[in-house]
């Protein structure tokens, strides 16, 4: 797992005993592990807030985090400063040419007179990947009259905020051809403001996928992409989720993960499908069955 690098403030250090600690108020909140690399990553990204607080130490602000009244709201604060949000519009660009070019004339094809369509992005960041989805959507002529739902979820309300406004500085193009960023997209200074007809199919909302409460509102989906999000998960945890999105996919729904993630030896509720241009997994219409030891 890749660890942004910051200059240390040795005013205040954080011992390897309160580290551990916060690794697991992380994965028990967040269900994301922190292994030990990342010891002075999460000391650099909660310095500001330990001073904010005007604590003594990691420690103090650990238990503040712990026990306090008002816990809650730090707890959201410290998951977003401790999750990774790289991403940028057309990522994975081969899979996303197998989602336009196979799946949706896959789906379309299936669906008779229900023309409805359902997408989660799960772990959306930013807003790039929803509205990339939109985009090609908006590209596909046999979609025009479909009614299409693009629910892109995230755990921290910063990303979030940020995917709403749907305004990107020029790093957030580095994959993309520069037709869409002048047809869907408008100048705003040094930056590009989404178009409000990319806008309208995609609703963000704040979801912890550990959350198995707000879950229950998710209804049934066509296709998820969960793409480069299991990674940071640990194997309980991945099994948890993948199953998740199997309980939440329709029969022979589409589940696109990231090029580095695989189903091998999570799950063998999915049947890997060999497209043109990329793989990708679609839920046998079964019940979910672990592809552990005991199998």
């Amino acid at each position: 797992m890749p660890y942004p690098t910051m200059t240390q403030n040795k005013s205040l250090e954080l011992s390897d005993d309160i580290f551990h600690l916060f690794r697991d108020l992380m994965y028990e909140q967040s269900g994301i592990v922190l292994d030990e690399r990342a010891k002075y990553f999460v000391e650099n990204r909660l310095l500001h807030s330990v001073q904010r607080l005007q604590f003594d130490s990691y420690r103090d602000y650990y238990f503040y985090l712990k026990y306090d009244r008002k816990k809650d709201e730090e707890l959201a604060s410290v998951i977003d400063l401790l999750s990774i949000h790289e991403t940028y519009f057309f990522r994975e660009e081969q899979q996303l040419k197998s989602f336009s070019e196979e799946i949706l004339p896959e789906i379309a094809s299936k669906k008779n007179q229900n023309k409805s369509l359902r997408i989660w992005s799960a772990g959306c960041s930013t807003g790039e990947e929803p509205y990339t989805i939109s985009m090609l959507l908006h590209e596909k002529a046999e979609f025009r009259d479909w009614t299409i739902e693009i629910f892109a979820t995230d755990i921290s309300q910063r990303v979030l905020q940020s995917a709403r406004r749907g305004i990107y500085q020029p790093t957030a193009f580095r994959s993309t051809d520069p037709r869409y960023v002048a047809k869907y997209f408008k100048k705003e200074e040094n930056a590009h403001r989404i178009s409000d007809e990319i806008k309208k199919n995609v609703v963000f909302l704040h979801l912890n996928l550990l959350d198995s409460s707000k879950l229950a509102f998710i209804n049934p989906m066509d296709v998820i992409f969960c793409r480069n999000v299991i990674i940071y998960f640990d194997l309980p945890t991945k099994r948890k989720v993948v199953e998740m999105f199997h309980h939440k996919l329709k029969d022979q729904g589409f589940l696109l993960l990231g090029h580095s993630e695989s189903l091998i030896n999570i799950s063998a509720a999915y049947a890997l499908r060999h497209l043109k241009h990329d793989m990708v997994y679609q839920k046998l219409n079964q019940s979910p069955v672990l592809a552990d030891a005991e199998r």
